[in-house]
C-alpha cells in the first residue's frame, strides 16, 4: 500500500466514522426535540379586540388556559408552558391593556374587569374552547372566575396561584389601593403611580423572594415596557378602581365554589404581599374539593418554582375527567 492510498483510505475510514457518529446523534437530537413543544404566536378577532395568545400542545388534548395577571402578560407563561404541552393544549391570551393584545381606538373600550371578562369570554368561543382548565394569577382570577360563574359546565379544574377571592387574602400592601376605593380623588390616583414605575414593577417580582437576584430582568422590562406606551398608565390606574367591584363579587365567586366544587389547587407565594395566605386557606372553607400548597418565594412564583407548579398541576389534571 502506498502512502497515498493509506491517506486515501484512511480519510474514507474517518468520513466513515464521522457519518456513523451524525447517524448516532441524529435520532438523539430528534427525541430532545420531541420531548420539548414548540409554542406558537397567535391572534384572533374576539369582541372587537385582536387578542395575542401563544399556545402549544395538540389541537385536540385536554386545554388549560392561562389568565395573566398585573402588571404582566402571556409571557410570564413562557416556562410553565411546554412544561404541560406534551400531554395539553396550552393556551394564554394577553388580557386588554397587557402585552400585545390590541384594542382599536374606535372599539372605545371600557377597562374594567368585566370588559376583560367579555372579551376573554369571547376568546374561548372565537377558539371554541368547550372545556378547559384555568390557571389563572392575580388579576387573572376575578377575570377567570366570572368566566366560570358564566359557564360552570366549561371548567374543570382551576389552578390559583395568588389568585384571590377572599377579603382575608388582601394583605396591607393593597391600603393606598384601597384608599383610592374610597375617595377616587385625583390625589390618591397620582399617589398609585409609583407602583407603575420600573422600580415598582420589578419589586412585584422581588418583594419576597428570598433570593431575589435570581430573578431575571427580562419580565420586568417588558412590563415597564408595556405600560410606557401612550395611555396605558391611565388604562392600569382605571382598573386599580376598578378592583374594588371584584372585592364586591368575592361573595359570588365563593358561592360559585360551594355550589360547582370544582377541583382546585390554591398554589401560593406565601410572601406575597398583596395576595396572602389565608386566600389560599380560604378556599377550601367553601369548596371540599380544594388543596392548598404554599411556596416559599413572593408574587410571581412561576419565576422561581415552576417546576413545583407544573408538577403540582400535572397531579391536579391527572384527577380530572379529562387529565
Amino acid at each position: 500500500m502506498t502512502r497515498r492510498d493509506f491517506v486515501v483510505q484512511g480519510g474514507s475510514l474517518v468520513a466513515a466514522a464521522g457519518a456513523a457518529s451524525a447517524a448516532a446523534e441524529k435520532p438523539s437530537v430528534a427525541k430532545t426535540k420531541a420531548l420539548v413543544p414548540v409554542t406558537s404566536i397567535r391572534r384572533v378577532e374576539a369582541d372587537g379586540v385582536t387578542v395575542f395568545y401563544r399556545e402549544a400542545g395538540a389541537p385536540d388534548a385536554p386545554v388549560v388556559l392561562l389568565l395573566h395577571g398585573f402588571p404582566t402578560s402571556s409571557f410570564q407563561y413562557r416556562e410553565l408552558i411546554p412544561r404541560l404541552a406534551d400531554k395539553y393544549r396550552v393556551i394564554a391570551p394577553d388580557l386588554p391593556g397587557f402585552g400585545f393584545t390590541e384594542v382599536p381606538e374606535g372599539r372605545q373600550y371600557k377597562y374594567t374587569f368585566d370588559a376583560l371578562a367579555k372579551t376573554i369570554l369571547a376568546f374561548t368561543e372565537a377558539l371554541n374552547l368547550k372545556h378547559y382548565a384555568l390557571y389563572v394569577f392575580d388579576y387573572g382570577a376575578p377575570t377567570g372566575f366570572r368566566l366560570a360563574m358564566a359557564h360552570p359546565e366549561r371548567v374543570t379544574a382551576i389552578v390559583s396561584q395568588n389568585g384571590n377571592a377572599y377579603e382575608e387574602g388582601l394583605g396591607d400592601a393593597w391600603a393606598p389601593i384601597q384608599r383610592y376605593w374610597r375617595e377616587p380623588t385625583a390625589a390618591n390616583r397620582e399617589v398609585l403611580r409609583g407602583a407603575l414605575s420600573p422600580e415598582g414593577l420589578r419589586s412585584q417580582y422581588v418583594d419576597g423572594v428570598p433570593h431575589p437576584e435570581r430573578i431575571a430582568p427580562e419580565g420586568y422590562t417588558l412590563d415597564a415596557a408595556m405600560i410606557a406606551r401612550p395611555g396605558n398608565m391611565e388604562i392600569q390606574l382605571d382598573l386599580f378602581l376598578d378592583y374594588a367591584n371584584n372585592v364586591k363579587l368575592y361573595p359570588a365567586f365563593q358561592e360559585y365554589f360551594r355550589k360547582s366544587k370544582p377541583p382546585l389547587l390554591a398554589i401560593w407565594g406565601k410572601n406575597d404581599l398583596f395576595f396572602i395566605p389565608p386566600g389560599a386557606e380560604a378556599f377550601r372553607r367553601d369548596n371540599p374539593n380544594a388543596t392548598v400548597q404554599l411556596l416559599d418565594t413572593g408574587h410571581f412564583a412561576l419565576e422561581t418554582h415552576v417546576e413545583e407548579i407544573a408538577e403540582a398541576m400535572r397531579q391536579l389534571l391527572a384527577k380530572t375527567s379529562v387529565g
